[in-house]
C-alpha cells in the first residue's frame, strides 16, 4: 500500500509527470542516471497506448494474408538447435539463439479447455499471436516445424496444477495424454535479431540476460475461464529511436508487432521497473526510456486465474524455435 512505499519509489503527482517515463519511479540502484530524463521528453513521440486500448476486438492469428513457407530455404539451424534442446545440451533462455528464425511461446492444456483458449488467443492477437495448434495427443505442430516435438524441444517447461505452479521440467512427455493440445504463439525474440542488424540491439541481448517482463493493469478480452491482465516485455531505448523501432517491429504482427506503450510505466500499472515480475532487470541509461511490447507470458497469468487441473507452458524466456524465418513472418509493406 502507499503507506508502506519507500519515498524514492512513489510516483510524483500526475501534474508533474507530463508524460515522464521513469523519473521518480525506479530505485536509485537501477536508475541512477534517470534524474535528468525529462529533458528528453521533447524528442519522445506520443505513446501508442491509446491506439492499443482502442483496438476493436476481432479474431486474428499470427499469420498475415500472404504468409507462406518458401521452398529451398535452409532450415537446418532451427532443426539442429531443437535437437540440442531435446538432448538437454541447451537448458538456458533462447533470446539471441538461432537468429533469423521465429521463436514461439507455448501453452498446452486438455482438449476440454482448448476451445476457450483458442478463442482467447484469437481475441487477444497482440499478446497471443497464434502460429500453430497440435492435434489432440500429438506433440508435432505441423508445417512450422515438422521434425519437432513440443514435449521435448523447449529448454524449460512450467507446469500448473489447479491454477498454481507445481514444478519446472525439461521434458513433459510423461504428462502428455491423448487429450492434450499444444499451442504455439509468436514471440518478440523473433525480431530482436532484426533490430540488432539495424544497430538497435535490445539491451537484454547485449547483456546476455532474459528480457524484463511485467504484469500490467490492462485487462485481456475474456474467453471462458481465461482473461487476466496483459503482460508486457520491456527494452529501453533512446527516444530518438522510437519511431524507427516501432516501424521495424510493427511489421511483425506474428511476433507481437509494435510497442503498446513507451514512457511513463505507471500508465499501464507498472510501478517498479527495477523489479520485473518475470525475467531479469536491465539498466536504463539517462538518455533512455522504457519501451513496452505485448508479451507471450500473458497466457500464463490467465492460466493462474483459470485454475485448470493441468496446464503447461514454457518457462519465461525459454522458447520453442520454429522453422519459420523472420522474413516469412514479416508483413508485406503496403
Amino acid at each position: 500500500s502507499k503507506a508502506h512505499t519507500p519515498p524514492h519509489t512513489r510516483l510524483p503527482p500526475p501534474g508533474q509527470m507530463r508524460g515522464a517515463h521513469t523519473a521518480g519511479i525506479l530505485k536509485p540502484r537501477c536508475a541512477e542516471g534517470l534524474r535528468q530524463a525529462r529533458r528528453y521528453l521533447s524528442s519522445m513521440p506520443e505513446t501508442p497506448l491509446s491506439r492499443f486500448k482502442s483496438l476493436v476486438p476481432c479474431l486474428k492469428t499470427a499469420h498475415h494474408p500472404f504468409f507462406v513457407m518458401k521452398d529451398g530455404v535452409d532450415r537446418s539451424a532451427a532443426h539442429n538447435f531443437r535437437i540440442k534442446v531435446r538432448n538437454q545440451e541447451h537448458k538456458g533462455v533462447t533470446s539471441g539463439c538461432v537468429p533469423g528464425f521465429v521463436q514461439a511461446n507455448f501453452v498446452a492444456l486438455r482438449k476440454k479447455d482448448a476451445y476457450d483458449f483458442l478463442m482467447f488467443c484469437l481475441r487477444n492477437p497482440k499478446p497471443c499471436p497464434l502460429l500453430a495448434v497440435t492435434d489432440p495427443g500429438s506433440g508435432n505442430p505441423g508445417v512450422i516445424a515438422p521434425s519437432s516435438d513440443v514435449r521435448t524441444d523447449i529448454p524449460k517447461y512450467k507446469v500448473f496444477r489447479n491454477g498454481k505452479v507445481s514444478e519446472y521440467l525439461d521434458d513433459i512427455s510423461h504428462l502428455w495424454t491423448e487429450d492434450m493440445v499444444g499451442f504455439l504463439l509468436g514471440c518478440s525474440f523473433s525480431w530482436e535479431a532484426v533490430l540488432e542488424k539495424q544497430n538497435l540491439a535490445p539491451k537484454n541481448v547485449r547483456e546476455g540476460k532474459n528480457v524484463s517482463m511485467y504484469k500490467t493493469s490492462i485487462p485481456n478480452v475474456k474467453s471462458g475461464p481465461f482473461q487476466g491482465k496483459l503482460v508486457v516485455s520491456m527494452r529501453p531505448y533512446d527516444p530518438s529511436c522510437l519511431k524507427k523501432i516501432e516501424d521495424i517491429t510493427e511489421a511483425y504482427p506474428g511476433a507481437h508487432g509494435g510497442p503498446v506503450h513507451w514512457g511513463d510505466p505507471s500508465a499501464i500499472g507498472v510501478h517498479e521497473v527495477a523489479a520485473p515480475d518475470f525475467g531479469d532487470p536491465v539498466q536504463i541509461a539517462e538518455n533512455e526510456v522504457p519501451v513496452f511490447w505485448a508479451c507471450g507470458v500473458t497466457p500464463q497469468v490467465a492460466l493462474d486465474e483459470a485454475g485448470l487441473d493441468l496446464a503447461i507452458t514454457h518457462a519465461p524466456g525459454h522458447m520453442f524455435v520454429t522453422d519459420i524465418t523472420d522474413t516469412e513472418l514479416e508483413s508485406p509493406k503496403a
